[in-house]
């Protein structure tokens, strides 16, 4: 087997942090010594720019070329400018020597000259390793200053590395000197003090007698106090217990060698209990057997009930979901009873309406030819020249009383057709609208009016004059024309003069009605049932029960509030509703 070894191992790794720590630092050596050199090539470039920016700033004022050009030459025979470009005051080349750098790759950073107010640039191609500086030319004339142009130097990389390339040279041959003369050192010291010493103790190691184990101890390696020489006293030390555990092994196995004949013996006596037990389980296993056999029995019984009972649970579910789709049967007949009963109460009040209308319209037909027979007596007079002041003063005086009689006759069946519009509009319709309760009450009141013109009860209304809500104008309308109703057919039976009391209070955005009348009132049992559907106290004068159910289902559904009922026998009937204003 190939064997690494540990020193090896050890010294290329401790050389191998050592040349990246070494590399690392001359790189940033490098790289310091070429920003100060770049630093250093700035720096000479802001003295030529001192040195001779005032004679191109003349030659440039004095429109002379030929003289700028000669200055651009003499700065760009300097080994360190590359190149010059020199524009007057609209940016027109008028000297361009040496490299330039392709505007798309080129880097201006501007830097203002507060003070003197100018503007100075610096220079950059990182793509084709130039750099430089530019300044403008200022011409003084009169206290007065003017650009008359700007200048570009441009030197390179090139530049700099010529600069610093025996530098370089240096700090790589001194990391080179170095890193040679501390591999020689560390590869002695690993030598000397950790890989002689372990190919020694290798040896001794190897020469181990494991009949003689006390000959096989370590020797004396080294003589320094170190890891090498607490390795050497720890392996001695298992030397000396090895020979304890080998004295004890050889009494252990005296030991076991008698306990194996204790063993034959116990044995001898196992075999015999086992042929008893085994004549024990034969009897048991017959035993098991007829128990087997009677679970099996057990299990054919139990499969025939559970499909018995797998039938009976199919059954089931297949009555469940009749009975499911017979509730949703019952829904939908339920809903349709529920538009029937609203379109019943309205089919009443438009009966009602219709009968209260005929009278007035009558009235109006007995006037209008009442007055038709006056012209046409008026016409026969004035025919015959009978016509006469005592005549016209009787045609005037007939006319005004059968007109009077028509316009009030009219104006009654219009109020009457505009109350139960709005509120047979309002019953079939969901629209939210802005109310106000007392003129809506009043609405409904006058809508009802051909069913309470036969009693003699009275309804009376308080309302403030400003309660202007938005709610379903429809809803409003169908509960309190039930409520009014029930109070007629149910609550006043037997009694002439019943009163119904409507309380409009509004707090906020809270709308509080209280509806109560003064009739027979209700039992405990009867008051429990009252919003339930189709319970009714008058079932054999053709009430249906739904009233109040729809109430409740209006109040709390479509108006999102809600409703209850207080009352007592001989004390009358109230509801609270409460709702908000749903703007």
């Amino acid at each position: 087997m190939k064997s690494n070894s540990l020193s090896r191992k050890l010294l290329t790794r401790v050389l191998s942090l050592y040349f990246v720590l070494t590399f690392i630092v001359t790189c940033v050596q490098i790289g310091a010594e070429y920003i100060n050199t770049k630093n250093h090539i700035a720096n000479e470039l802001l003295t030529l720019e001192k040195t001779f920016s005032g004679s191109l700033t003349r030659a440039v004022w004095e429109l002379n070329t030929q003289q700028a050009i000669s200055i651009a030459e003499g700065l760009i025979a300097i080994p360190m400018i590359k190149g010059i470009t020199v524009t007057d005051e609209n940016n027109l080349i008028i000297a361009q020597l040496g490299l330039t750098a392709d505007k798309e790759t080129l880097y201006i950073e501007s830097v203002r000259d507060d003070v003197n107010n100018l503007e100075y640039f610096s220079v950059s191609s990182h793509s084709e390793g130039l750099f430089g500086h530019g300044f403008p030319l200022i011409f003084e004339f009169s206290g007065r200053t003017t650009k008359v142009g700007s200048v570009t130097l441009l030197s390179s990389n090139e530049v700099i590395f010529n600069r610093i390339q025996v530098g370089i040279y240096f700090l790589i041959g001194n990391a080179m000197v170095k890193t040679a003369a501390l591999v020689l050192l560390f590869s002695l010291a690993f030598s000397s003090l950790l890989t002689n010493p372990l190919n020694a103790l290798t040896e001794q190691i190897n020469q181990f007698d494991i009949d003689d184990p006390e000959a096989s101890k370590l020797h004396v390696i080294n003589y320094e106090n170190n890891e090498l020489n607490i390795l050497q006293n720890a392996y001695n030390n298992l030397i000396d217990e090895l020979v304890a555990y080998k004295d004890k092994l050889a009494l252990a196995q005296s030991n076991i060698i008698s306990a194996n004949n204790k063993l034959d013996e116990q044995n001898l006596i196992l075999e015999q209990e086992v042929a008893r037990k085994t004549s024990s389980l034969s009897t048991s296993m017959l035993k098991m057997e007829m128990q087997q056999r009677e679970l099996l029995t057990q299990q054919k019984n139990l499969q025939t009930e559970n499909a018995r009972r797998s039938t009976t649970e199919k059954t089931l579910l297949e009555t469940n979901h009749e009975l499911k789709s017979s509730i949703i049967q019952l829904k939908k007949a339920q809903e349709r009873l529920l538009d029937a009963e609203k379109m019943a109460v309205l089919g009443s009040i438009s009966a009602e309406v219709t009968h209260e209308i005929n009278t007035p319209i009558g009235v109006s037909i007995t006037s209008t030819s009442y007055l038709a027979d006056l012209l046409t007596a008026l016409k026969a007079d004035i025919k015959d020249n009978k016509l006469s002041k005592r005549v016209l003063n009787d045609f005037t005086k007939n006319s005004e009383q059968g007109l009077n009689l028509v316009l009030n006759n009219l104006e009654r069946a219009s109020e009457l057709v505009t109350s139960y519009k709005q509120v047979a509009v309002d019953q079939i319709s969901e629209k939210i609208r802005q109310v106000n309760l007392g003129k809506y009450m009043d609405e409904i009141i006058h809508s009802l009016h051909p069913k309470l013109k036969k009693t003699q009860h009275k309804i009376e209304v308080y309302c403030p004059n400003d309660a202007e809500v938005y709610c379903h104008a429809g809803a409003i309308s169908q509960i309190f024309t039930n409520l009014i109703i029930n109070s007629i057919m149910h609550g006043f039976k037997d009694i002439e003069r019943g009163v119904i009391t409507i309380l409009v209070q509004i707090n906020g955005e809270h709308v509080h009605i209280t509806y109560k009348d003064n009739g027979h009132g209700l039992s405990d049992e009867q008051l429990t049932h009252l919003f339930d559907p189709f319970y009714t106290t008058a079932g054999n004068r053709g009430g249906t029960g739904l009233g109040t159910y729809i109430v409740n289902n209006l109040v709390n559904d479509t108006l999102n509030g809600s409703v209850s009922a207080n009352s007592a026998l001989k004390q009358g009937l109230s509801y609270d509703i409460k709702f908000d204003n749903m703007h």
